[in-house]
């Protein structure tokens, strides 16, 4: 949970920065698709070291970069180029707190709880972006953003200190490679499964989906609110506690879609919560201007069935490849999933400055325009599942 508290640190204050750098909402999206492009890069480099070195291992030592870097951007950001590449730097450092906890999960959970242990994994994350939107705007009411941020990036550290403690027993397991395979032999072998890869391209229209939903509902609520008469500075706070209403609703998302892939089945649970985010997908956007309280139900459910497979895909992907295999194959769905959620940021903001809704804009038609994108860029993932329901 506290680990997972910086991913979304950027997007809780990004109508701020928005306006205190002179960002367009390109450049916006552009500095949050920097955080995803290094997280991507980590995740693959991570894999690779995890299945080397071990799960638990990995995580302790690329842990302690995790929160060197937030504290970094926190003091030099002044502007889109220094908060780009800080912003990328921060990814970077990231990866090491995701890849060898589903690592850890999948050693030591046996296979028939493994779907709902993952959601308690994910949930966690779920709960740090609450969190991070909760601290931020309780920071928010009494200062500015980059107090908000320096709240939030103390957090990795305490998350850090709690891992060295809780770990002191846990053991880290190297599972071995069959004799004369090379360490990098993985990777045409996770590119050859059929079943890994129809995994991983569900996963990667998920990831599109939920990465551009999480980058811009805060500024899609704030966005909302300034339209209703709400001035800038408590629009965002505001948005900021409604946002961190809706993080809570993918804490249950993902316990309840990791439960049901342990009793249903991993693919049927899949097909049933991607099929209902694609709705949300399409609709939220052009609802901008409902009354407040409906829009936070309709972002609630949207965050919690973004969110209900996506536990199911990292336990299905990791029953889907050898042991020895397993971290290589989350590092090949890092790089291709998160280089989807590189992206979708910035479409959807390049929509939204063409539909003319930059810049804080209330107009449904930009918003509508926006979000469609994130269900433009879904639509294959539930046909991948299907296949990968039928394959052999």
């Amino acid at each position: 949970m506290l680990a997972a508290t910086w991913f979304v640190a950027y997007s809780a204050v990004l109508p701020l920065t928005q306006q205190a750098w002179g960002l367009s909402a390109r450049e916006a999206g552009l500095v949050q698709s920097a955080f995803h492009l290094g997280y991507l890069v980590s995740l693959f480099v991570v894999g690779f070291i995890a299945d080397h070195f071990g799960a638990r291992r990995a995580y302790l030592v690329t842990g302690a970069a995790a929160w060197v870097a937030p504290i970094v951007f926190v003091l030099f950001a002044h502007g889109f180029w220094s908060a780009y590449w800080l912003h990328l730097a921060t990814g970077l450092a990231q990866g090491g707190t995701y890849t060898p906890a589903l690592g850890l999960v999948n050693e030591h959970v046996e296979r028939a709880r493994r779907g709902r242990a993952m959601g308690f994994v994910i949930g966690a994350s779920s709960a740090g972006y609450a969190l991070c939107l909760g601290l931020s705007g309780l920071v928010l009411g009494f200062a500015g953003w980059r107090a908000a941020l320096g709240a939030v990036a103390a957090l990795p550290l305490a998350s850090w200190l709690l891992a060295l403690a809780s770990m002191r027993g846990t053991p880290n397991v190297v599972h071995p490679r069959p004799a004369g395979e090379g360490a990098l032999a993985a990777l045409p072998a996770v590119l050859a499964n059929r079943r890994g890869m129809l995994s991983i391209l569900g996963y990667t229209c998920h990831n599109w989906e939920l990465l551009g939903l999480w980058a811009w509902l805060p500024a899609f609520l704030t966005a909302a609110l300034a339209a209703g008469g709400e001035g800038p500075q408590a629009a965002a706070t505001a948005a900021l506690a409604l946002g961190a209403v809706t993080y809570l609703a993918n804490i249950g998302g993902s316990v309840l879609g990791g439960t049901m892939a342990d009793r249903w089945g991993r693919t049927q649970t899949i097909l049933l919560w991607s099929c209902v985010s694609l709705v949300l997908s399409f609709s939220i956007g052009w609802l901008i201007n409902v009354p407040t309280a409906l829009l936070v139900v309709l972002a609630c459910a949207y965050n919690f069935s973004a969110i209900a497979d996506s536990s199911t895909h990292s336990t299905l992907l990791a029953e889907s490849v050898p042991p020895h295999h397993v971290g290589v194959a989350f590092s090949v769905r890092s790089a291709i999933g998160f280089g989807a959620g590189v992206v979708s940021p910035v479409v959807f903001g390049w929509a939204l400055d063409l539909a003319g809704g930059g810049r804080g804009s209330g107009e449904a038609f930009a918003w509508g325009i926006a979000w469609s994108t994130l269900g433009l860029g879904a639509l294959l993932g539930p046909f991948a599942t299907w296949k990968l329901q039928r394959a052999k």
